[in-house]
């Protein structure tokens, strides 16, 4: 930043007081000296202050930084969450400690976000709810697209289409004719009308054009007993719910929901080789309040990323049956455009509410 001084007119201050001008310039050149003698520039201290101001990204940070999750702990975000913050506090020098904002279907956390100071000292980890809030809730206490910063996709990875043991589908083909032969005989497990799992199921009805029953449990953890025990024939899970079930061989995998096979399941179809198309991954990401600086959304996005490709974090989230990503703020902006487009198709078209 420039900083300059105003001086008064040389002409105006020589016709008041002709007779003290070589006075005043003696007085104010010894001044000078002096101060460069000592390091003492009057205005340094304002630079400095200047420099070390808040949103400014080179001197950030300089205390602690917040990083709010709206979902409760154990779950993917908030296990994302801990491992990015984790390697940030390594790389700044400042913790960042998760704090874990649960309410109203994750919109309470977003608002306090929103509320903060646009500092770079508060951050907000979401998930798939961020874009689909929006088309369920009547009114939100912030906009969606408006009131938040993108700063990175940090990751994504597939669901699982399960199956009890005991159900005669062995692929998504053998269930799509099932569901066909007998439409609503299918029993579909569901956790919350806004979960991903629900939306899944939604979108696979239109675009398999199948008919099945929705049973609705208050946990992902209830819901993968009764299906192991063959209470319900199917549903949607994360890597980390499935996980011990398909490794005991209580339930089994039709497919992936991810657009390529994974790592994660060597060998698993995908829905889009059955169902062209058809193709969605859970994802995490970061943003921070609208108004944070360019400069330090761009500073955190960097160290993000630098985090993202350390080996320790890579195999902590390939734990997760999820894969790091880090992008730019512009491709995650789009990103978010994107899912908030096409989820809000579903929901429109599939009347689905919050009741």
């Amino acid at each position: 930043m420039n900083t300059s001084i105003d001086y008064a007119s040389p002409g105006a201050l020589r016709r008041q007081h002709p007779s003290r001008i070589g006075l005043i310039r003696s007085i104010a050149v010894t001044a000078l000296l002096g101060m460069i003698g000592f390091g003492s520039i009057p205005f340094a201290p304002t630079a400095q202050a200047q420099s070390t101001a808040p949103g400014n990204a080179s001197n950030w940070p300089q205390r602690p930084i917040r990083m709010i999750v709206p979902n409760g702990s154990g779950g993917l975000p908030d296990i994302v969450a801990r491992l990015t913050a984790q390697k940030l506090s390594e790389s700044l020098g400042q913790q960042v400690i998760v704090e874990n904002r649960v309410g109203a279907g994750s919109t309470l956390g977003t608002a306090a976000a929103v509320r903060a100071a646009a500092d770079g000292y508060t951050l907000l980890a979401v998930f798939d709810s961020h874009v689909t809030n929006p088309h369920l809730f009547k009114k939100l206490d912030y906009d969606t697209l408006n009131d938040l910063a993108p700063i990175s996709l940090l990751t994504r990875g597939p669901m699982m289409l399960l199956a009890s043991g005991s159900f005669a589908a062995n692929n998504l083909n053998d269930l799509v004719q099932l569901a066909k032969a007998k439409p609503g005989a299918v029993n579909f497990a569901v956790v919350g009308p806004g979960s991903p799992a629900r939306l899944l199921m939604e979108a696979l009805k239109l675009a398999a054009g199948i008919d099945v029953t929705m049973i609705a449990y208050k946990s992902a953890g209830l819901a993968m007993s009764e299906l192991a025990s063959g209470q319900v024939d199917v549903m949607f899970a994360t890597v980390p719910t499935a996980s011990s079930f398909v490794k005991s061989a209580r339930v089994k995998v039709l497919a992936l929901t991810s657009d390529k096979r994974s790592n994660i399941a060597p060998g698993m179809p995908t829905m889009s080789e059955s169902i062209p198309g058809f193709g969605t991954e859970t994802w995490v990401g970061l943003l921070a309040p609208a108004k944070t600086s360019p400069e330090l959304i761009a500073r955190i996005n960097a160290e993000s990323i630098k985090a993202l490709t350390k080996p320790d974090m890579q195999a902590r989230l390939a734990e997760q049956g999820l894969e790091a990503v880090g992008s730019t703020p512009k491709e995650f902006d789009a990103f978010i455009r994107n899912e908030m487009a096409r989820w809000g198709k579903i929901i429109r078209e599939q009347k689905i509410t919050l009741e």
